[in-house]
């Protein structure tokens, strides 16, 4: 085994799987329609079945919830609405008991406008607080400093008629972005990590964390890098590595902390360098180029069937370029900001089970560590909204007012948010064919999906060729087989229509993963050279399918409609 590959055997989160939570949407245990802490405990057994290593919950912190939760108005308090700090410190008790860890949001990018240092900024252009966050006096002919854009639609700036000052927000106008420049705010940030720490929190997720450096002459956009908003003033800043690395030779590094950084609009090159170890900054990064390629030249408000080549080639292009580089990918399909990859690239009603073990299969066979998002390990679909007023999500509700304001019609914006919503991916989890699929007793902050009583947990759990079991084994067969961990990525499909194709190479054996993403039966015939390399003479053990068929490796192979075939070549 080569140095690299006995550094990444020692470090344990590259043979682990990560099983996100969004707490609000998960386990209801007190019948007032959110869910809390005690619901992600009482389902530990659960995600101990499934095979989890860690678990990343998302933020419990208090919160006025405008942007559920990632508007923090204190870190260090549990929010009554998830429960108590004994239910927290339980919940780290009762993860440990079963070898797991605990993976938790920090959201520094910004606060609420109702954290207590935002309160004491806004009193007073003298107050200490007031260089926390980032103040701009109006244009020379009044109005906002620049015309950077706020990520949820409209200017970046909100203006503070008592001061006569704008202050700073990428996302929420009540979201105002900490100035990292000040020292003393970096500081706070680290005492605050390190109190998670001392409670035996394992790792953090750090949400859009490669914005907290800004250039600071905060210049107009020229519109040169589309779209044109702003963002290559504050993505990937000036000082971010300088902040990060302060962050682990002060907290990550002396906790053993496991870490990914959330990148927003971020490039490879940056990516290999926030995640390789020798530069002490993250253990891991999500990147989310392969989750716009149904982005008409990059504009998430309107819609296209997605690019399939785009999407292998984005993969493609990320596996061999962190690979060179030495970074390491967090892999997933699904998140809280996405909607369900099930419904967005293969077949979410005549081949649901087939489609949602495809997406498995085909992410679980790259390197990196994958991520599962609630929901997903069963075959939840995007819900099937029926009119505006069942949304929740502020972004979704900023964009359906702009874009009926824009001239679109109502009909049409509300066909955009049933496919484009956050929404989407926040529906409670569908635990089994009970009234709101037992997710609650009460009445949930959010609609349940009317397919539950087919689309369960407990459904699933009964079934040995389910959705669930096939996750299961997945997971099971990252940890036990090298090749996941250490093979080098090499596409084989060569641009077909249809399928995704490729091998990862190791020591004396190779990791074949074949997906039909259409409806359609198909042939795939391998190209001779890749032939020659993994199957002439090699001996094929198949590890998993998602069709009744046991699939022997041939260069040429029939594929029904989204079948995905994992194959263990042994080449000695």
């Amino acid at each position: 085994m080569n140095q690299v590959s006995q550094a990444r055997t020692a470090e344990w989160w590259r043979r682990s799987t990560v099983y996100q939570v969004y707490p609000k949407s998960f386990r209801d245990t007190t019948g007032n329609g959110t869910g809390d802490i005690r619901g992600l405990t009482e389902k530990l057994d659960y995600l101990q079945e499934l095979g989890i290593d860690i678990v990343w919950l998302q933020p419990v912190y208090v919160s006025p919830g405008h942007d559920n939760g990632y508007d923090v108005a204190d870190y260090e308090r549990i929010n009554p609405e998830f429960g108590t700090m004994e239910d927290f410190d339980e919940l780290v008790a009762e993860l440990h008991r079963r070898g797991m860890k605990l993976m938790t949001d920090i959201v520094v990018n910004h606060t609420s406008t109702e954290h207590e240092w935002f309160k004491q900024a806004i009193s007073s252009r003298d107050n200490l607080y007031r260089d926390y966050y980032i103040w701009k006096d109006p244009a020379p002919g009044g109005g906002v400093p620049n015309n950077w854009q706020s990520k949820f639609g409209g200017p970046a700036w909100q203006y503070d008629e008592a001061s006569g000052q704008y202050y700073l927000t990428l996302f929420d106008k009540t979201q105002a972005d900490l100035n990292w420049e000040n020292e003393q705010v970096r500081r706070e940030v680290n005492e605050m990590m390190l109190f998670w720490a001392h409670k035996g929190v394992d790792g953090f997720r750090m949400d859009v964390i490669n914005l907290i450096s800004k250039d600071q002459r905060f210049p107009d956009d020229d519109g040169s890098v589309p779209p044109g908003d702003g963002r290559k003033y504050y993505t990937d800043g000036p000082r971010v590595h300088e902040y990060i690395r302060a962050m682990y030779d002060e907290v990550f590094g002396p906790y053993e902390l496991v870490t990914v950084g959330e990148m927003s609009s971020t490039t490879l090159e940056q990516c290999i360098r926030y995640s390789s170890p020798e530069q002490r900054e993250f253990s891991m990064t999500f990147n989310f180029h392969h989750l716009k390629v149904d982005y008409p030249n990059g504009r998430k408000w309107e819609l296209m069937p997605y690019d399939f080549e785009a999407l292998k080639r984005l993969f493609s292009e990320w596996q061999t370029g962190m690979q060179e580089g030495g970074g390491w990918n967090a892999l997933f399909f699904n998140n809280h900001d996405q909607p369900r990859a099930l419904s967005r690239f293969t077949d979410d009603t005549v081949y649901r089970k087939e489609s949602a073990k495809l997406l498995a299969t085909t992410l679980h066979g790259l390197q990196g560590t994958p991520y599962v998002y609630q929901g997903e390990e069963i075959g939840m679909p995007n819900p099937r909204w029926k009119s505006i007023e069942e949304f929740r999500d502020i972004e979704s509700l900023n964009m359906y007012r702009i874009l009926c304001e824009q001239g679109t019609s109502p009909e049409q914006a509300l066909a955009i948010l049933q496919e484009r919503s956050r929404d989407n991916a926040r529906t409670p989890m569908q635990w089994e064919n009970s009234p709101n699929a037992g997710f609650t007793t009460g009445t949930p902050w959010l609609k349940v999906d009317e397919r539950y009583p087919d689309i369960n947990v407990q459904r699933e759990l009964e079934r040995p060729d389910s959705i669930f079991h096939h996750y299961r084994r997945l997971i099971a067969l990252r940890k036990a087989h090298a090749v996941f961990t250490d093979g080098i990525y090499r596409r084989l499909d060569e641009a077909h229509p249809e399928v995704f194709a490729y091998a990862r190479m190791g020591d004396g054996e190779a990791l074949v993963v074949v997906s039909n993403f259409s409806s359609k039966e198909i042939t795939f015939r391998l190209p001779d050279d890749h032939w020659t390399d993994l199957g002439a003479e090699g001996k094929d053990t198949l590890l998993l399918g998602n069709t009744a068929e046991q699939a022997a490796f041939t260069q040429e192979l029939r594929l029904s409609p989204y079948a995905s075939y994992m194959w263990l070549i042994s080449q000695n």
